[in-house]
C-alpha cells in the first residue's frame, strides 16, 4: 500500500479499532485514518480505474492483511480517495514492513511509475477519529455504495469551537433525527491544522433524500443554545468547508473475499460484453506496467 517510497500510506486502512494488525473492513469507528487523494488527469477516469485495478490484485497475490476503499468523486475536482483504518501506529509499521518485502517493493515501484499517466497530483493524509464527536451506530461498509465528506477548516485557535458545535449538532440529532450516522476525524497531517472531516455513507444515492430531510430536522430542533455554537463556530471559527460525494469503486478497492462475497455483483463486476461486429481497437505500443 505504499505509493511513494518512503512515505506514508496513501490509504485510508480498514481494520478493527482493538486489533494491532488491521484486518477486514471495521465494525467500529477506527483510531487512525490515512487518506491517499489522487487527482485524476482530464479525459483519464476510465484508464485510471482500469489500471488502479492492479494494485488490489497484487495485495491479493500476496495475501496482504490491510484492505482499503476507493471513492471516486461525483462532485468537486475529478479525484479518488483510497480509504481504509488503523488501529495504531504499530499495525502501520506492519504495513510498511510488508510493502518493503523484496518481493512486493518491485511489483509496487511499477505501479506507481504506471499511475503518473493517469494523474495530476497527490495527497497523504493522516486522521484520528474523533469518537467523542461522531454520532450514530458505525455503518455495515460492506454495504455502503455512496459516502458524503466534509472538509472543515477551522481558524488557527478554534479548535474548541469546533468541538462545542459537533456536541451540540450530536445532542439535536439524538433528540430529532436518531437515526442520523457521521463519523468525524481530526487531521494530524497532511493538510492546514485544525481541519476536521466528517464522513456519513448510504447503501444507494436515493437515501441522501432522507439525509437531507434528517439534516433540516436536526437545524429545526435545537435549543438556543445549540443554535448559538454552530453559529460561533460559522461566524468566528471557520475559513471554509467542502461538501464532496462519492462513488465507492469496487473494481479500485481492496476487500477481503468474506466482504466480495457478501455482493459478488457488485464487488466482484463481470467485464463489459464485447461486441462481435465491432472493429478491435489498436493494440498501444507499449502498455504501462500493472500489478502483478
Amino acid at each position: 500500500m505504499n505509493r511513494t517510497a518512503g512515505s506514508l500510506l496513501f490509504v485510508v486502512a480498514m481494520a478493527c479499532a482493538g486489533d494491532a494488525l488491521a484486518q477486514g473492513i471495521p465494525t467500529s469507528q477506527p483510531n487512525l485514518l490515512q487518506i491517499y487523494r489522487e487527482e485524476v488527469k482530464v479525459g483519464r477516469a476510465a484508464d485510471h480505474a482500469r489500471f488502479e485495478a492492479g494494485w488490489p490484485a497484487a495485495y491479493e497475490k500476496t495475501k496482504n492483511p490491510f484492505t482499503y476503499i476507493a471513492l471516486a468523486s461525483m462532485t468537486g475536482p475529478g479525484e479518488v480517495w483510497f480509504v481504509a483504518p488503523f488501529a495504531n501506529h504499530e499495525a502501520m509499521a506492519d504495513m510498511f514492513t510488508r510493502d518493503d518485502d523484496p518481493a512486493m517493493a518491485p511489483v509496487l515501484e511499477r505501479l506507481q511509475r504506471g499511475d503518473a499517466d493517469y494523474i495530476a497530483s497527490t495527497r497523504s493524509i493522516l486522521a484520528a477519529g474523533r469518537k467523542d464527536l461522531s454520532y450514530g451506530a458505525y455503518p455495515d461498509t460492506a454495504k455502503q455504495r455512496f459516502y458524503e465528506i466534509t472538509v472543515f477548516r477551522v481558524k488557527p485557535g478554534h479548535g474548541r469551537d469546533f468541538e462545542a458545535a459537533a456536541k451540540a449538532y450530536g445532542a439535536a440529532a439524538k433528540r430529532s433525527a436518531p437515526d442520523t450516522s457521521y463519523r468525524v476525524y481530526e487531521v494530524l497531517a497532511g493538510m492546514p491544522s485544525p481541519t476536521y472531516l466528517v464522513f456519513s455513507s448510504v447503501t444507494s444515492y436515493g437515501a441522501f433524500d432522507k439525509a437531507m430531510a434528517d439534516e433540516e430536522a436536526i437545524g429545526k430542533g435545537m435549543t438556543e443554545e445549540e443554535r448559538a455554537a454552530m453559529l460561533k463556530l460559522s461566524a468566528e471559527g471557520l475559513n471554509g468547508s467542502e461538501t464532496i460525494r462519492f462513488r465507492l469503486s469496487p473494481t479500485m478497492s481492496y476487500v477481503t473475499r468474506e466482504v466480495r462475497a457478501q455482493d459478488p455483483a457488485f464487488w466482484s463486476p463481470k467485464p463489459a460484453a464485447v461486441n462481435a461486429s465491432a472493429k478491435p481497437a489498436a493494440k498501444p505500443a507499449a502498455a504501462p506496467a500493472g500489478r502483478q
